[in-house]
């Protein structure tokens, strides 16, 4: 008999009488939301070319409130589990810790919603919370095979767009680098191609997993050709995150092959890599995108002129006397030296969320001289300050305090220590897949930022390999 509350329907009290494989659905789907809805908003401001970046914060709002209702279920269901409650409560430490932030920083209604065009207040995070909670609840592995694909999927569309900006310049934003270069890089519906470089990292983790364990021949082929596809899109973010995905790509190939028992010759998935990014290189060398004739990096040009300034005036123009933008590492040692004198401002609650530039500002009128100008036009005019440190240890300190950084540590160790777990327990060769995919995420978010269409994403992966790792075999589906 269905259980009741008073005088109620059964159909009102769906939670009370859901089973895990209806919660394993739902939240598959509400999983799925998170990964595509981001990039398919983003779609309409690179459409239209106009600054309307608030449109793809309301995409991850979209998912984010299907897997807060997701979260508040698998909560009250008692879903989450076992050493799977240690990065949990440690995540809700790091939100506990970012209400305090927002409660004393800059801007109360930036801390919320975030800086335009960038979106990663608190509510954000919020999101990121629902999204690790919701997955971290799945118990069925069906679940989790169409978050792998998902992912693949995320990497399809951004990928393709890409082409489109790679081959004629448009539906982008980062065709040029400069007034003089035009080097036609690949944002995808990413916002930044460093962003883009971030997804893709784990997409191609995704596809080379799927190619290694798929039954089917077809999906075998659809992930090689998806494979090939990432690898040559990511030579065309001209960024070290990109290259750290092709080199983590390769390797994982090999490491893959072995931990999943698949025959030798599968990693041969490597050409698979390798091949695309030389096309790559070589179409830029011979002329043949944009206007340039070698190939190189341009880190500092992206992430700080191109990105935040020119994009949606996030910080100030570079101050090209004082910082190289033609040498990548050079702006990310400058970045993160001057965020460490921000952190040793405020280290116990930063600067507030998504605020890392304001107390950079040093002039509260905008380049015409308007005191009351807005605060884009504000920002804008304080030359030489930056919004994002391509770290996000160092983020998180100066815009949430150190104590968040050391809570995001704790939910970082103990998220790779399940899925290493996982892995050695063999419950499922998934829990490979998604143990490869988080080794990745982690190592990219420390040398690249969270922003918002990546960190759904890779939530969503931590959240159910930490999952993975605890079911018994009983509990895992037949594939």
């Amino acid at each position: 008999m269905a259980k009741q509350l008073f005088n109620s329907t059964e159909k009102s009290n769906f939670i009370l009488n859901m089973t895990e494989e209806k919660y394993s659905s739902l939240a598959s789907k509400g999983l799925i939301a998170a990964c595509l809805m981001t990039s398919i908003a983003t779609a309409i401001p690179e459409i239209t070319s106009e600054n309307m970046y608030s449109v793809s914060a309301a995409g991850l709002a979209v998912s984010g409130v299907i897997c807060m209702i997701l979260a508040l279920i698998g909560l009250v269901k008692k879903y989450i589990t076992g050493k799977a409650l240690i990065p949990v409560c440690a995540f809700g430490a790091m939100l506990l810790l970012a209400i305090i932030s927002s409660l004393t920083s800059y801007d109360l209604v930036i801390s919320l919603y975030g800086y335009t065009g960038r979106g990663e207040g608190l509510l954000a995070l919020i999101f990121y919370f629902s999204f690790f909670v919701t997955a971290t609840a799945i118990k069925r592995e069906s679940a989790i095979d169409s978050l792998i694909t998902a992912v693949i999927c995320t990497g399809a569309l951004n990928s393709v767009w890409s082409l489109i900006q790679i081959f004629t310049g448009k539906l982008g934003q980062y065709s040029y680098v400069s007034i003089e270069s035009k080097i036609n890089a690949a944002s995808g519906l990413c916002q930044s191609p460093i962003f883009l470089a971030m997804v893709l990292s784990l997409s191609v983790v995704a596809a080379l997993f799927g190619f290694m364990t798929a039954r089917k021949k077809l999906h075998r082929i659809l992930c090689i050709i998806c494979l090939c596809l990432f690898s040559f899109v990511l030579v065309f973010t001209y960024s070290i995150v990109g290259t750290f995905a092709l080199i983590f790509g390769v390797v994982t190939s090999v490491a893959m092959t072995i931990a999943t028992k698949s025959p030798k010759v599968k990693m041969a998935s490597a050409a698979a890599i390798i091949v695309p990014a030389i096309l790559g290189i070589v179409l830029v060398n011979a002329g043949m995108i944009g206007n340039i004739q070698s190939y190189r990096l341009y880190d500092g040009r992206i992430l700080w002129w191109a990105d935040s300034y020119y994009r949606i005036s996030a910080s100030g123009e570079p101050d090209t006397s004082i910082v190289d933008l033609d040498d990548s590492f050079g702006i990310y040692s400058t970045l993160n030296h001057k965020t460490m004198n921000i952190i040793s401002q405020d280290p116990l609650t930063g600067t507030g969320p998504d605020q890392l530039v304001y107390p950079q500002l040093y002039t509260s009128a905008s380049i015409s001289g308007e005191e009351d100008a807005d605060v884009n036009d504000i920002v804008a005019a304080n030359k030489g300050t930056f919004d994002k440190v391509y770290n996000e240890f160092l983020y998180t300190a100066a815009t949430r305090g150190v104590l968040s950084a050391v809570a995001l540590g704790i939910i970082f160790v103990a998220v790779i220590a399940l899925a290493i777990s996982g892995m050695k327990r063999r419950v499922s060769n998934k829990a490979i897949g998604l143990g490869f995919m988080v080794i990745c995420g982690i190592l990219v978010l420390m040398i690249g930022v969270s922003n918002i269409t990546f960190s759904p994403i890779f939530w969503s992966i931590a959240g159910a390999s930490c999952k993975l790792s605890q079911l018994d075999r009983r509990h895992v589906d037949a594939r």
